[in-house]
């Protein structure tokens, strides 16, 4: 699975950057100009203000002879001052752009990170507001297991008998409360007041009690619940961090073949609940890094020479990425494509085939570094849309590197085309469970029968690309997927049907290790699997092959 206009996650487990460009507390997103104070209060809908500014409300309120009582006054409670024929009926506009992208990703199968941004731009939200929208519907999307099995304690009508625009209401006054610093007044009155005007008073009704059973428990209590009532650990953590059980286990299973401890799930269920940094590639010959971080005021990525991790910039603004000579592209993806054209062929080193090209950021890297090298790439992609992604991405690459961009079957190439090619890459597609983190509806759309349906795929494509490749040159197999019926199990399945001494594995870590320096950490194994907890990148899988015969 393609994952090249991708971002990558803080630097590592361990960093104390904001993820995202914003705070979990849903202040301002600073991609879009704005930022949060995390000293400050709040105003009526829940954003944060200053103290200044609720210390001067709370006054005039005293003056009027409306004091607070104590508990108002530390934000508990969720009944407003007014009476109820006065109370505010319609919803702020963050929640309920927020609402409307849970509801097109319900009803018509969209991609949040696709159709948010427009939305913003369309309301002309900037700032905190923009940030608090992005927040809402990213985070409400990625924790919808975590609330629904928590919504689950608070109504006697099951969960998934609940209508969606309902449900989704639900979910959405859940993550206020349960994973911003939304007071609970706020979260529950907004949420109210945006079903009021979406779906009708009784409903409203029926989620206002809904909400106020929820924030009866803190969520450290929550998450205990689930633990204890959890069938067995996968069950348990499946539910306490959001994932379906069959991505649990298969993520387990992935960590233990790999040589990581299965303690790690934890920390790997973690990590795919983080919104990542965005990652930019500076395109060898095209763009510098470090130039780039001083245009950016980003920083330089932790294993490769080309990645530049933004912390505020918006990458529409940058130059570099508006003329093609820098893209987004997740640092995972960057280092595999850069191992794939390190690896030793034998003979010429003068063609090359990107197999599944599409949408094109590994494409743009390997053509960049083609020019340099006075090689030739073929951009193969079987979907004309995406064959017209990757023409624009590689819209900066000088022409004499590039000898076409088709429109074929990559099951086909192999025969169309036996020994034509120095190097191929076949970047499958695949479940993209490697990028749950970017893509938060993703792992609520896959099923273990997808995967059964592109094993098939992938073994086929692989077969064709060492058909492709010539005798000395070498293959890439790379997914965004850790799942070893993907990965291990593909290559091992292709290899086992051909003759003995056809092809041969290459280390992949030792050529990895060239790019990235001696002290990655890096499982003692041939071919190379990466992980967001550990390397901060989406999990990437890398293995190199030779033909030999």
């Amino acid at each position: 699975m393609n994952n090249d206009n991708n971002s990558r996650s803080s630097r590592g487990s361990s960093s104390g950057r904001s993820q995202g460009g914003y705070s979990r507390s849903g202040g301002g997103d600073s991609r879009f100009g704005g930022g949060n104070s995390r000293s400050g209060g709040r105003d009526d809908r829940g954003y944060r203000g200053s103290n200044e500014d609720r210390e001067f409300n709370n006054e005039r309120r005293n003056q009027r002879g409306h004091e607070r009582s104590a508990s108002r006054s530390r934000g508990e409670g969720h009944r407003t001052a007014s009476a109820p024929s006065a109370r505010r009926r319609s919803a702020d506009l963050p929640r309920t752009i927020a609402f409307e992208i849970l509801q097109q990703v319900a009803e018509s199968d969209s991609y949040a990170n696709l159709v948010l941004p427009p939305a913003l731009s369309r309301a002309r939200l900037t700032g905190r507001d923009a940030g608090f929208a992005t927040e809402l519907t990213y985070g409400t999307l990625r924790m919808q297991g975590r609330y629904d099995a928590i919504l689950a304690h608070c109504t006697d009508r099951p969960v998934k008998q609940i209508d969606v625009p309902v449900l989704n209401l639900a979910r959405l006054g859940a993550h206020q409360l349960l994973g911003m610093r939304v007071p609970s007044h706020a979260a529950v009155s907004e949420t109210v007041a945006l079903a009021r005007e979406h779906v009708g008073a009784g409903p409203a009704q029926f989620l206002n009690a809904i909400l106020r059973r929820v924030s009866e428990r803190p969520l450290d209590e929550w998450l205990a619940l689930l633990e204890a009532e959890g069938k067995n650990e996968v069950e348990a953590l499946s539910a306490m961090h959001s994932h379906p059980t069959w991505i649990t286990r298969a993520l387990r299973e992935s960590l233990v073949a790999n040589g990581r401890p299965v303690e790690e799930i934890t920390a790997l269920l973690a990590a795919d609940n983080a919104a990542p940094s965005v990652t930019l590639v500076a395109r060898p010959g095209l763009s510098d890094q470090a130039e780039l971080v001083v245009d950016t005021e980003g920083y330089p990525g932790d294993l490769t020479p080309t990645a530049v991790v933004l912390e505020s910039t918006d990458p529409a603004t940058i130059d570099d990425v508006r003329t093609g000579r820098a893209g987004v592209q997740d640092e995972g993806s960057q280092l595999v494509t850069l191992a794939f054209l390190n690896a030793p062929v034998e003979g010429t080193d003068e063609r090359w085939l990107d197999m599944c090209a599409g949408p094109g950021g590994k494409a743009a890297l390997i053509g960049a570094v083609a020019a340099q090298k006075g090689a030739r790439l073929v951009a193969n992609e079987i979907q004309p849309h995406r064959a017209g992604l990757v023409e624009k991405s590689l819209k900066a690459i000088p022409q004499s590197a590039i000898e076409r961009i088709q429109v074929w079957d990559g099951r086909e190439i192999g025969d169309l085309e036996p020994d034509a090619y120095d190097r191929v890459m076949l970047d499958a597609p695949c479940s993209g469970l490697g990028a749950l983190r970017r893509r938060p509806e993703s792992r609520w759309r896959r099923s273990v029968s997808d995967v059964s349906v592109l094993t098939g795929l992938q073994k086929e494509l692989l077969q064709s690309a060492l058909k492709a490749v010539r005798v000395g040159g070498v293959v890439a197999y790379v997914t965004c997927s850790p799942h070893l019926a993907e990965t291990r199990f593909i290559v091992d399945a292709v290899l086992g049907g051909l003759d003995e001494g056809t092809v041969e594995r290459l280390d992949a870590r030792e050529i990895v290790q060239e790019i990235t320096g001696p002290y990655a950490e890096f499982a003692d194994r041939t071919d190379l699997q990466l992980w967001p907890h550990v390397h901060g990148t989406d999990a990437m899988h890398l293995t190199l092959l030779r033909r030999l015969k």
